[in-house]
């Protein structure tokens, strides 16, 4: 069997298993099994697929018609330009991320704090555009912590990355010009109405803190402070009606210069904030 005749037997399977885009997951299923890169997989339909191709590629396809996200399946998902391995103890990087990455790299820095890295996507990419920084990523998910510190290797960070396993801000030490947090904010009653991929693929621990969503932003409020440099910025992700109850819990923590920022489809997605002090020594301790 040709890779085209595969491709043209595979598209119908997944749309009939619900799967929201089934050419292009197809495409990128089919090219994962074959070994090459999405973007020559064109030039190789023609070609015969030898055994273990064609099955690796049914092995792909059972697992997506069953829900399981494309980037779990294929081990890797680009974010800000870079591929992060992803395993079912990560959440999936999405793109709506990118606008904290974008905002953190907006200012120098060079101390940064990620909490609940995950993939540890956020960190590495705030590292890999300001070349001066270093970071601390800490996570309460010891598998987490383990892809994180194979992302910081593939990517030639682990030199300015650290990991450790920390419960928020409790085994942190030390002070930091920029904070950045994605924290599991989606609350328990919304849990139900998640896609598959999301509900039945991703760690629960990573998505949801249960109740209304909002009890990281809480321990992130009380405890930044503590954690930042005079001038040092606090930047999370939320949800897109959490901005003005996670803005309001910013400023009673005493934080200043508070902002809700947009995702690239222009809905909230990042509550910015600053430790009110001397901007000019951020960074320097």
């Amino acid at each position: 069997m040709t890779g085209a005749e595969a491709l043209r037997l595979a598209v119908p399977r997944l749309a009939a298993a619900g799967v929201e885009d089934p050419a292009r997951d197809a495409r990128m299923l089919l090219a994962h099994a074959l070994g090459i890169a999405a973007d020559r997989l064109t030039l190789h339909l023609p070609d015969e697929m030898a055994v273990e191709q064609a099955q690796a590629y049914e092995a792909a396809l059972v697992a997506r018609e069953a829900r399981q996200p494309v980037s779990q399946i294929i081990g890797r998902r680009l974010f800000w330009g870079l591929p992060f391995r992803v395993t079912r103890d990560t959440l999936d990087p999405r793109p709506d991320t990118e606008a904290l990455v974008a905002e953190a790299l907006s200012r120098p820095f060079h101390k940064v704090l990620d909490l609940g890295t995950g993939t540890g996507c956020i960190l590495l990419s705030c590292l890999k555009g300001m070349p001066m920084a270093r970071g601390l990523g800490v996570d309460v998910s010891p598998a987490a912590l383990a892809v994180a510190a194979e992302n910081a290797r593939d990517l030639g960070l682990e030199g300015r990355a650290r990991f450790a396993a920390s419960d928020w801000f409790a085994g942190v030490e030390g002070a930091f010009d920029l904070i950045v947090s994605n924290p599991p904010y989606i609350a328990a009653a919304e849990m139900p109405g998640l896609s598959p991929e999301v509900r039945d693929w991703e760690p629960h621990l990573a998505l949801t803190p249960g109740g209304d969503g909002l009890q990281p932003y809480r321990v992130i409020a009380g405890g930044a402070g503590a954690r930042l440099m005079p001038g040092g910025r606090l930047l999370v992700e939320i949800g897109p009606t959490q901005g003005a109850a996670v803005a309001e819990m910013f400023r009673a923590a005493g934080l200043a210069d508070v902002r809700i920022l947009p995702d690239m489809d222009g809905r909230d997605r990042v509550v910015a904030a600053v430790k009110s002090g001397d901007t000019d020594r951020c960074g320097c301790a």
